[in-house]
């Protein structure tokens, strides 16, 4: 009896151990796989491949589910020592345009949407640089949020107003500011898809976001848990499984985390900064960014909508002394190298010091914002040689032949040109009827006139929001510009 008690107990524990080794060697053979992946990403390589398939014996009847593998892509890693520890999923590809005219977008995220930044820099190129779309706008930012805040509260502050078309921004306080966990990343994932889920349910075309990453260790984090290096890799870490989501959904994903940190790495230096003068890309507190930091959340959100980027060619002939434009954009007249246009479309004009992470100017330098977002174009054919001065509005510069045949950048070479005053009424009122929703939401919503009677409390605001909303169709209008082009003799 003594010993067949001890037996058992043994079988017991050794049964209990197997089952626990087995566990273990099922994560070992995980991350050797990873391993793997990660050799595949210093050579870029994709695998696929289809694992072989057998069919049940007659004993056990079941077959064997055909399995795909990969492709197993990643992101190129810049050669630079900060960029040694990661390993980021290839993201997808940018599809087709998902706007249409009269798209309703909503604009939500967490404290980083609520500094009303991006969310501003995005209604602003909607509204002046593409018009033919007619986009309205509402912005969501609701500080420190995570995705389950939103997917508790998206029914009533958001659906209410029927969007077609949906960004989100989340995973900076999913992330917890510690080092990664499964869990934590299971639970980032479902509250993610749930989140899709429920907009696609209303055939809303939705972008799904990635978080940014973070400069500095933030001073609320009185825990201390995990290294700076620690938090970006678990930022890192849920943009991949952000990236998932999206793919799973077939909705959108816009990447912000690996553009933002690469310009926080080469950024400063780029731009001269000193300790007396940095260049914070992730913000002063290492989580919310300044103006440059914004341009690289707009333009990645911007680009997943698919749009092209070009708001028009002026192309001028000096020796026929013709020209012409793209739609959007009327020559009134050319004369003597003059030519006067009308234009419906605007550039967007990013002004401010080229060296300052407070200025969206610089913004544009950390990522291809004109190439992809802001191509305005003056061409100049004809048999040219030397040098010309071009004049735009009250602005000159001089330019070689060889630059004016290849067409330069207009919004670019002048940064003061003549739709800025145009174009800041339409930014002022932006940023009005966003800080008006804010309020909306926030305080009345959620507040005792929301909580009494939501529908009434919609009803009141909404009254308060319509002029605000108006002011921005209102402020869109034509713009008259000169442009003269004379040789240097």
């Amino acid at each position: 009896m003594k010993y067949s008690l001890i037996l058992s107990v043994g079988f017991f524990l050794l049964g209990y151990c197997n089952g626990t080794a087995q566990t273990s060697t099922a994560q070992t053979s995980t991350a050797q796989t990873s391993t793997a992946q990660t050799s595949t990403a210093q050579t870029s390589t994709a695998q696929t491949g289809t694992a072989q398939t057998s069919t049940a014996t007659p004993e056990t009847s079941n077959e064997i589910k055909q399995v795909t593998f990969g492709p197993y892509e990643y992101e190129v890693r810049p050669d630079h020592e900060a960029f040694e520890i990661f390993h980021p999923r290839r993201a997808p590809k940018i599809g087709p345009l998902l706007l249409k005219e009269g798209d309703r977008l909503a604009i939500c995220g967490d404290s980083i949407t609520e500094q009303r930044m991006y969310s501003r820099i995005i209604e602003t190129y909607l509204t002046a640089c593409v018009p033919q779309f007619n986009i309205t706008v509402r912005q969501y930012g609701w500080s420190g949020e995570k995705t389950d805040g939103f997917y508790r509260r998206m029914e009533q502050d958001c659906l209410t107003f029927e969007p077609t078309v949906a960004t989100l921004v989340y995973g900076m306080n999913d992330c917890r500011y510690r080092p990664f966990d499964v869990t934590n990343g299971q639970w980032y994932e479902d509250y993610y898809t749930a989140i899709v889920r429920r907009f696609t349910q209303d055939n809303v075309g939705v972008i799904v976001g990635s978080p940014g990453c973070t400069g500095k260790v933030p001073h609320w984090v009185k825990s201390r848990h995990g290294t700076l290096d620690e938090q970006n890799l678990n930022l890192c870490s849920l943009r991949d499984i952000a990236i998932g989501v999206a793919e799973a959904e077939d909705v959108r994903f816009a990447d912000i985390f690996w553009p933002m940190y690469q310009a926080q790495i080469f950024a400063p230096g780029q731009h001269g900064a000193t300790d007396e003068k940095p260049y914070d890309v992730a913000g002063s507190d290492g989580v919310h960014p300044n103006w440059a930091g914004h341009v690289i959340m707009a333009w990645s959100l911007l680009r997943s909508m698919g749009l092209d980027g070009d708001i028009g060619t002026i192309t001028v002939d000096l020796d026929n002394q013709t020209a012409s434009a793209t739609e959007g954009h009327t020559i009134n007249s050319f004369a003597d190298g003059v030519a006067t246009i009308t234009s419906t479309r605007y550039p967007f004009c990013a002004r401010g010091d080229l060296d300052s992470d407070s200025s969206i100017r610089s913004g544009t330098t950390l990522v291809p914002f004109t190439e992809d977002l802001n191509r305005y174009v003056l061409k100049v054919n004809g048999k040219l040689r030397g040098r010309y001065t071009v004049k735009w509005g009250e602005q000159s510069k001089d330019f070689s032949a060889e630059e004016l045949s290849g067409g330069i950048h207009l919004p670019v070479e002048f940064p003061e040109n003549p739709f800025c005053e145009a174009f800041d009424r339409i930014d002022h009122a932006v940023a009005e009827k966003q800080a008006f929703e804010t309020k909306q939401v926030k305080q009345v919503f959620h507040g005792v006139r929301g909580k009494d009677n939501f529908e009434k409390a919609v009803i009141e605001t909404e009254v308060v929001r319509k002029p605000l909303a108006q002011a921005i169709a209102d402020a869109v209008v034509p713009v008259t510009h000169k442009l003269t082009i004379t040789s240097i003799k």
